[in-house]
């Protein structure tokens, strides 16, 4: 059917979220979900910067020397308090002024409890989708990537920066969270040079997952350990396949490895 690379699923907001993974030809996932699937690993991975083989992937697709010096695996990418793109500093200063230092957005999620995270701005709903929210809102606009990551770390005290993903993908979401309520009420906790940040857009983004079944139990599973994986595909969140049998498997954490699809 189609071969090529991993990439994290490309995603479209609908009224359920459809899904394609872009290989040789683009896979729009949401046609199999019910139906039977097969994903075949080569045992070749090439690296997401470079392109170049590497024996083991490292930060969700890189060889170890990009990982080490490409940006979009520079520590700020996971810490953004750290990003030096508005100091024009950074691995890669202009891929960092590009990405980093424009106007980013500190969203809260609902899932099994409220997170807290960041994106830049082009990146709604895309991030909320990946993550496998339920839900989310804005929270605060902020210049660049290290105000918001100054945001994110001084609401750490209140809020998660991880996703459970197990409860994510059992669907375990608390519907009690209002998160309109939860974003208003950080005002009187935080200082003013934040709470002067804050986005006057409380519009909720509810999203709806093309799923027929979530698991019980979930198991992970690993092209590393099983080359080939088929079965059942019952739906699809985050950027994770599910199976009938509660086997799941994240896409994007296997960014660059040469897989074959097939019925």
């Amino acid at each position: 059917m189609a071969k090529g690379n991993i990439n994290k699923m490309s995603v479209e907001m609908k009224d359920e979220v459809v899904y394609t993974l872009n290989l040789s030809s683009d896979i729009v996932m949401n046609d199999f979900i019910g139906k039977q699937i097969r994903l075949e690993w080569n045992g070749i991975i090439n690296c997401r910067a470079c392109n170049k083989v590497t024996k083991k992937s490292f930060g969700q697709g890189f060889c170890y020397p990009c990982f080490m010096n490409s940006p979009q695996a520079s520590p700020c990418i996971l810490h953004p308090e750290l990003c030096r793109a508005h100091l024009g500093e950074g691995r890669d200063v202009e891929w960092e002024e590009k990405h980093h230092n424009g106007p980013h957005i500190v969203y809260l999620a609902k899932s099994s409890a409220v997170k807290v995270g960041i994106t830049r701005i082009d990146q709604i709903p895309t991030r909320w989708i990946d993550q496998g929210a339920s839900a989310a809102i804005r929270l605060a606009e902020a210049p660049n990537r290290y105000e918001a990551g100054r945001i994110e770390v001084a609401l750490k005290e209140f809020f998660t920066d991880k996703t459970n993903w197990r409860k994510m993908l059992q669907n375990d979401v608390d519907d009690t969270i209002d998160l309109e309520e939860e974003k208003w009420s950080l005002e009187e906790h935080l200082p003013a040079d934040i709470t002067e940040l804050f986005s006057e857009n409380d519009e909720i983004i509810e999203i709806n997952y093309p799923v027929l079944e979530y698991p019980e139990k979930v198991k992970s599973l690993s092209f590393d350990k099983t080359p080939i994986i088929e079965g059942r595909l019952m739906g699809i969140k985050g950027q994770y396949l599910l199976f009938e049998g509660g086997e799941v498997l994240n896409i994007r954490k296997h960014t660059g490895y040469f897989i074959n699809v097939t019925e």
